[in-house]
């Protein structure tokens, strides 16, 4: 009697155990595959923000897209004041004044007609 009740104890104590692995794999397999879907996913939300082609990348880019254009219209109409002068220097009827003006630059040179002022250079701070 004793050896059978002995494995009616064995039996049903292995048979419960079972039960325990089944109730943790069905709890544990979907917490592991949604724990990988969230690192997955917030992997992709992170660098759409802050990877090299994201939003802050982007407001960057924006940023020096902006800089850039400033600077080219700078330099477009430094090109245009240059192009001007050099137009009225090589036409058939070259602009005296201008052309009298450079040359006085560049040989340091004035009329004994031009009135000279002397300035104190300013300071700046």
């Amino acid at each position: 009697m004793e050896s059978r009740l002995k494995l009616s104890f064995t039996f049903l104590s292995h048979g419960s155990g079972m039960v325990v692995r089944r109730r943790i794999r069905a709890v544990l397999i979907p917490l592991a595959l949604y724990c990988v879907a969230g690192a997955l996913v917030g992997y992709f939300v992170w660098h759409a923000r802050y990877g090299q082609r994201g939003e802050e990348a982007k407001a960057v880019y924006k940023a020096r897209i902006a800089e850039k254009t400033a600077e080219l219209n700078g330099l477009q109409n430094e090109h245009k004041n240059w192009q001007q002068r050099i137009d009225l220097m090589q036409s058939d009827s070259v602009d005296k004044d201008l052309l009298e003006e450079e040359a006085s630059i560049l040989l340091d040179r004035v009329d004994r007609r031009d009135l000279v002022v002397f300035m104190k250079p300013s300071v700046k701070n």
